[in-house]
């Protein structure tokens, strides 16, 4: 019998196994150059768990739905049009006029200018930033490799979805701080 401290270290190694190179934590480095750590880090991980709370919902109902050989295959299909996805939308190595963050947002007058995808919405700047990098996380995370990994545990694991969600926040929000402190210090 799988116990709940058992689906949060599987949680927790699972994520640090798809961290290295997801885009997310690009982001986090990036804006750490910019912005107090601890803000970005608390956006972001605002961002995080209540997307993890969602992948899991989603995950625990599709395991009513479907049976568990069609979940692999449906994973698998989706990790692969993700990745087609984020090969096609990368700017060419020629491209100067590349927007930074696949155009979610630029730098104007100091302040984050983050703009809701498809409806180009401005994100006020509010709360010292909070919420234009909450915003551009919740943005950024959507289709990510993480999101995969989360929605498949929870197929797996639907009786422990706390256990996921602990074990994946003890991996993302430590491994975030590390990312955002290394930038903020040695940036410049």
């Amino acid at each position: 019998m799988t116990g709940f401290l058992e689906i949060v270290v599987v949680a927790a190694v699972a994520q640090l196994a798809v961290l290295p190179g997801e885009k997310v934590q690009f982001i986090i480095a990036g804006l750490s150059t910019r912005y107090n750590p601890l803000l970005v880090v608390g956006a972001a991980g605002s961002a995080f768990a209540g997307w993890t709370v969602l992948e899991i919902r989603f995950g625990s109902y599709l395991q009513t739905v479907l049976p568990g050989v069609y979940l692999d295959l449906l994973t698998g299909i989706l990790f692969l049009f993700f990745a087609v996805a984020l090969f096609r939308s990368a700017p060419s190595s020629g491209d100067v006029d590349a927007q930074p963050y696949g155009g979610l947002a630029a730098v104007l007058d100091g302040d984050l200018d983050v703009r809701v995808p498809y409806l180009g919405w401005r994100v006020p700047n509010v709360m010292g930033g909070f919420l234009p990098i909450f915003a551009l996380m919740a943005f950024g995370e959507f289709g990510d490799k993480t999101q995969l990994v989360t929605i498949g545990l929870a197929a797996q694991y639907p009786a422990f979805p706390t256990a996921i969600w602990a074990g994946e926040m003890a991996a993302i929000i430590p491994v975030s701080l590390l990312n955002a402190f290394v930038f903020f210090r040695f940036a410049h």
